[in-house]
């Protein structure tokens, strides 16, 4: 017989774990967090963006996402400036140094799953899907909020 539930629950710690880990090799190596990365890729797929673009591309609420760039601005990895003709826009670009430090971070870790997952089958995509979805609703948390990024919950509080 087999130990299911030991396993499941290994593989569900080993996924935190290495969520963690990342995170904390981000932070080490280059004073990051997973969201600051996170809002300077997508800037860098932008040529400028406003700030509730910005929130809605990274899956973040505006007032989190605004802590991100303050940090940021103060790193000089990004600017923002106001609209000539509306004062109300600011947009945000990132600098030559922003840049600099995403070319020396590692993938993230949702791109690396993507582009892992795009290598199944469907059929693998749909029964590895609706596997994880079932966990969801066997541990009961179907209603907690969750973005498609990977980084501990604690750092996407506004003090980020």
């Amino acid at each position: 017989m087999y130990d299911y539930e030991y396993r499941v629950l290994c593989a569900l710690r080993r996924i935190i774990r290495s969520v963690d880990i990342y995170s904390k090799k981000l932070n080490t190596k280059l004073g990051l967090t997973t969201p600051q990365l996170l809002c300077l890729h997508a800037l860098a797929k932008s040529e400028s963006m406003i700030l509730t673009d910005l929130a809605r591309e990274v899956n973040l609420g505006v007032s989190t996402v605004n802590g991100i760039i303050d940090r940021l601005e103060i790193k000089q990895f990004l600017t923002r400036s106001r609209s000539v003709k509306d004062r109300r826009k600011v947009s945000l670009e990132i600098t030559s140094s922003g840049k600099n430090i995403i070319s020396k971070a590692p993938s993230l870790l949702q791109d690396k799953l993507a582009a892992s997952l795009s290598e199944l089958s469907d059929e693998e995509q749909l029964v590895l899907t609706e596997s994880l979805e079932r966990v969801v609703t066997l541990m009961e948390v179907e209603k907690i909020d969750a973005s498609p990024n990977l980084f501990p919950r604690e750092q996407v509080t506004v003090n980020n």
